[in-house]
């Protein structure tokens, strides 16, 4: 198996370069074209990416994260959810970043080993960054009606977000 991993990378790429060739594709070519689409993508989505970062700066420097938080708390704990980790379940969906900046909070918070950064992680792991995928690969394409794709991804990041702190109860206490 070990070898398997160290082998499988060079293995696609030498296959496909020898497909490429055996179809008498102009590999390097294609790549080049590949590689300036690519970059044009990129600066087509930039403006959707300022802008959900400017939200997210925004919303976590304004404390209003601390007041949800702490209002939301009472009807949380009702449901067994902590409110501890209310801002994975929040920033998650908006970027893997800014999750990852969350998580090392609540490390130097709540400590490696606690409950609490557990559930985080197992949250980060199992759901997604709906509005960042949204944002960049149908800003990327054009689409504008995205009404469904945004009600099936909070769908899934909220069952994401409670089946972690479900398992990580069942597991871990």
């Amino acid at each position: 198996m070990n070898l398997l991993v160290i082998f499988i990378l060079p293995v696609i790429i030498v296959g496909i370069t020898a497909y490429g060739l055996v179809k008498r594709v102009k590999i390097y070519e294609e790549f080049v074209v590949g590689a300036k689409d690519g970059f044009e993508i990129a600066v087509r989505i930039i403006p959707y990416l300022v802008a959900i970062l400017f939200a997210i700066g925004m919303f976590r420097a304004s404390g209003a994260m601390d007041w949800m938080i702490l209002g939301l708390k009472p009807v949380l704990g009702f449901f067994g959810f902590p409110a501890e980790v209310l801002p994975m379940a929040i920033i998650r969906p908006l970027t893997g970043s800014g999750s990852v900046g969350v998580m090392a909070d609540m490390i130097a918070t709540y400590g490696e080993d606690s409950i609490f950064v557990k559930m985080a992680g197992t949250m980060f792991g199992s759901t997604e960054t709906t509005f960042y995928v949204i944002a960049v690969y149908f800003g990327a394409v054009g689409v504008r009606k995205t009404k469904y794709a945004v009600q099936a991804g909070i769908a899934a990041d909220i069952t994401g977000a409670i089946m972690a702190v479900v398992v990580c109860y069942w597991l871990f206490s």
